[in-house]
Order: C-alpha cells, then structure tokens, then sequence
C-alpha cells in the first residue's frame, strides 16, 4: 500500500475547497444559492490590462519560458507603483519579486527560512494558509491572540512573554483578513523593533490596502523596516485579476534573494501576456481606485442591513473586501452559518474558519452584485 507523506497528517484541505463543493452539490439540487462566503472579486479587470494581454498572444516571445525574475519593465512598474503609492523606494533589479499569487509567496518565504521544528508566529484570527504552510514544513504554529477589545492588534507584552525560541517568522496582515481593522503607525514601529529585538522575519501580508482604504499602507516605508520586513502585495483585489495570480513580494536583496532561490526551482516564470497586462493595470490613475471603491460602498451598506436582520453587529469603518460580524450571544459560528445556508440558501463564513477567536464571528463577501445581496436581504 502506498502511504502519504506523514506531513498530510498535519493539514486538512481547505476549508473553502470542500464547503465550495458541498455548495456546488447543493446548486445541482436545485437550491438557490447565493454565495457571499469567498472573496473572489466579480467586477472586471482595467480594461486596458485585459486588452493588453489579447494583443500579447500574437506576440512571438509570448509563448517562450520566461524569467524567473520577471520582465525588467514590470519589476520597474511594481517600483514605480510603491513609491507613488506608499511612497517606499524600491530597486526593481533586487527588491521586486513577482509571483504568481501572493499565496505562493507564503510557501516559497518558508521554505527559505523554516527549518524543522522552527517556529512561526501566526495570527488568530488569521489567514488559515499562514499556519498550514508551516505545518507541511514541519514548522510550529504559534499562534497569537488578536481580539476585538484591542481592536484585532497583537498584545506586545503577552507577545514577549512567549516562549520565542526557534521563532523565525511573524506573519502579519493589515488591513487585516478577516476583521478589516487597519493598524496604526505606532503598530508598525512596535512590530519592526520587535523583530529586530529577536530576530524575527516580520512579513506583511498586504492584499487589501486599497479596498475601501483612504490610507494604504506599506511596511516599508517606516524606518529599520527593510532589516527584518518582507511585504506580499497582490494584483488579485485592487485589480479584480484574482484569476491572473499576480503577486509581489519586495524587500532587501538578501531576503528576496532567498526566496528566488525557491522559486526558480519550483516553475518556469510567469506567463508574458499576464505580466504585461499587469504592467498596465499599474499604471491605473487614482480614478480607478475611485471607481472600484463607489461600488463596494454601496455593496457595504447593503451587507451591513443583511447584518443587522440577521440580527448580527459590525464594526462600520473597517476596509477590505469582507464584513466581519459578531452573532447574538446565543449562537456559536458554524452552527449559525449552516441554519443561514440551510434555512435562506445564503452561504456565509464562519468566523472559526480563521481561527478560535472567531468563534462568535461571521464574515460576509462584498464579491455579490447589489441586486444579489438585495434578493439576500428579501430572503431574511
């Protein structure tokens, strides 16, 4: 009998891969589904970005292996959109990395710094791929609390009574998945000193900076940052190109140097038109953001109203591409989101899925057009 890694042991799939197909199997059966449970954006990309990647197909370089590192052009744009955005300076020749998906960024980090048996510091609640990455390496968990009465920001002091030894990596996540809370400068300047203090690789993982977000935000830009950050950024939810998967991971030479190490080991560089097409969505002017962010307000407002008759509270100045809810007392979070799906057909997120400080949580999607969260509105 041919066994599985022992690794396996450690992870489960995904929580949204096996709800989705349960969700799916309903569909089948006729059941009206509407699903405000994932963040996958539904609006289209800059068409510029879409237009630029058709013309590429006729391109005689489109089709070849490419970099590992990327096209020049488009490591410079990643450049040129940091410092005109978060006002960082970065090298396009050694601080830019692309991805394919920030998600890859995640696996290819640890796999530059964990070791068996290290230590990762993850959040809780938090993004669920942070811990199962470190778990198929053979790498700890350690989570930390955030929880609402510090506003979902980590507790230093609690952080520097932990058992630190063997930590090699903090991932943290702001605006933050799945609260939505932003976190202040003084967060940031606690975060860098607290890595330098013990050697820590802070990582930001920065997906949702300009989703109803006045102020995005780069680690970066503060001081001591590039000797202990890295940051992952992503096209996926600024640009509605989560299908692209392109992302970036930009820092210090020796830290993204690293990582290259990994990555050019584990594919054969990102696909020419795509890179392209990313180029030009990077050079959206503020009218974009704009433009994306009028439709998630109205989206907000109506999800907030799905809330309240679910008799659900919120936090009304959160950003990003969620509504995370706290339920009436009486409830736990997946016993909740079941009665929603099984009584109204709407599928929500159980607020445990990212950790046990979301117990008492849900989270809604803003990726349903108005007239679908309306229909879920009727429906309650």
């Amino acid at each position: 009998m041919i066994e599985v890694a022992k690794r396996l042991q450690e992870v489960e799939e995904y929580y949204f891969s096996k709800k989705l197909r349960e969700v799916a199997l309903l569909k089948a059966q006729g059941k009206p589904i509407i699903n405000l449970g994932i963040g996958s954006p539904d609006l289209e990309p800059p068409i510029k970005a879409s237009m630029k990647l058709q013309d590429c197909l006729l391109d005689e370089k489109a089709h070849q292996y490419q970099s590992y590192q990327g096209l020049p052009e488009f490591r410079e744009e990643i450049s040129n959109f940091y410092k005109r955005h978060y006002n960082v300076d970065l090298s396009s020749q050694t601080e830019v990395l692309p991805l394919m998906g920030s998600k890859e960024g995640i696996m290819h980090i640890s796999m530059a710094f964990l070791n068996k048996g290290d230590k990762v510091l993850v959040p809780n609640p938090g993004y669920p791929t942070y811990a199962s990455v470190a778990k198929l390496l053979e790498a700890k968990p350690l989570y930390y609390d955030l929880k609402e009465s510090r506003n979902w920001l980590p507790d230093f002091r609690a952080l520097e009574r932990m058992n630190l030894e063997r930590v090699k990596i903090m991932w943290i996540n702001y605006p933050h998945m799945p609260t939505g809370r932003n976190a202040d400068n003084k967060f940031y300047d606690k975060v860098i000193a607290f890595g330098k203090r013990h050697d820590i690789l802070i990582v930001n993982d920065n997906p949702y900076s300009f989703v109803l977000n006045k102020k995005p935000i780069s680690i970066l830009r503060y001081k001591n940052a590039k000797e202990v950050c890295l940051e992952l950024n992503s096209l996926s939810k600024t640009f509605n190109m989560a299908g692209w998967r392109v992302g970036t991971l930009v820092g210090n030479y020796d830290f993204v140097s690293a990582v290259l190490r990994v990555k050019s080991n584990m594919d054969s560089g990102m696909f020419y038109g795509i890179q392209k097409g990313a180029i030009e969505a990077l050079k959206c002017s503020d009218i974009w953001f704009q433009s994306l962010n009028s439709v998630y307000q109205k989206r907000q407002k109506l999800i907030w109203e799905l809330a309240k008759k679910l008799k659900c509270t919120y936090y009304r100045n959160a950003t990003g591409l969620f509504v995370w809810a706290k339920l009436p007392t009486q409830y736990k979070s997946e016993e909740f989101t079941d009665m929603v799906l099984k009584e109204y057909s709407i599928f929500i997120t159980p607020g445990t899925v990212f950790g046990s400080n979301g117990e008492g949580y849900v989270r809604f999607s803003l990726c349903a057009d108005v007239e679908v969260i309306k229909e879920a509105i009727a429906r309650i």
